[in-house]
């Protein structure tokens, strides 16, 4: 098992490509710390892994709060007696739309779920890397924040900072043995942000223009998403730091 015993927390968990990264983690060993929002979500994935004879618990958090998040990695360590790894996976984007038509709440709000999350995880989670010696962060970014598709401006731009500032912490941190770095996948659509990036209901006219853009001819899955996330949570990956794996059948090309 390639994560046997590494205590790993995936934030948005309770469904989409977090649901996908924390059964593949737990099906490889890990003792897996679910985290959503919507309890009913992160409990049903806890379930399945613990079917399945993995080892799960379910945390509840908002990541865009930092007592919250405060909370999700000191209680993470005092029930589980360390943390190894984080992914970052909670994300949210305004509808494809123009970018004047995108209201400042909606602004804040992907800012807040995409950006201000990294900076609490790094915030909380650093002071209990550095007392392990080391430790791992996993930021689910996108192919957004490095090939931009109109509509998607401001869900862009907050993608791209996930990817310069993931590049930053692994220089700054680096010296305390701790990795940083990003996944990228392509569009989802059938994620729970689907018909967010596409702009409305997914018709195959709508499907068929976005899989026009992606070389290998389909979308990504959460599954897909996983096999990065698991090679970088594994010690296959300990000298990978500051790198962002483009899961995107070859779009950023």
């Amino acid at each position: 098992m390639r994560v046997k015993d590494k205590v790993i927390i995936v934030t948005g968990s309770g469904g989409g490509i977090g649901e996908g990264i924390a059964k593949r983690l737990a099906a490889e060993g890990a003792r897996v710390v679910v985290n959503d929002i919507n309890p009913a979500g992160g409990q049903r994935v806890v379930a399945d892994i613990t079917q399945a004879g993995g080892h799960a618990v379910f945390m509840a958090a908002d990541v865009t709060q930092s007592s919250e998040m405060k909370a999700l990695v000191d209680g993470t360590v005092a029930s589980l007696g360390r943390l190894d790894v984080m992914v970052n996976n909670a994300g949210w984007t305004h509808r494809n739309q123009p970018a004047l038509d995108v209201s400042e709440d909606e602004f804040d709000k992907c800012y807040a779920v995409n950006v201000k999350s990294i900076y609490l995880a790094t915030i909380h989670a650093v002071p209990h890397f550095r007392r392990n010696g080391g430790g791992s962060f996993i930021n689910i970014a996108s192919t957004a924040g490095v090939r931009p598709r109109p509509g998607l401006t401001w869900y862009n731009g907050s993608k791209g900072a996930v990817i310069i500032t993931s590049k930053s912490l692994a220089a700054e941190f680096g010296p305390d043995n701790i990795r940083v770095n990003c996944i990228n996948p392509v569009i989802n659509p059938y994620t729970g942000l689907g018909t967010s990036f596409a702009g409305g209901e997914l018709t195959e006219e709508r499907l068929a223009k976005f899989r026009a853009t992606i070389p290998l001819g389909r979308f990504s899955t959460p599954e897909d998403v996983a096999s990065a996330a698991l090679y970088l949570a594994s010690d296959e990956a300990a000298f990978i730091s500051g790198v962002c794996i483009e899961v995107d059948g070859a779009r950023c090309v």
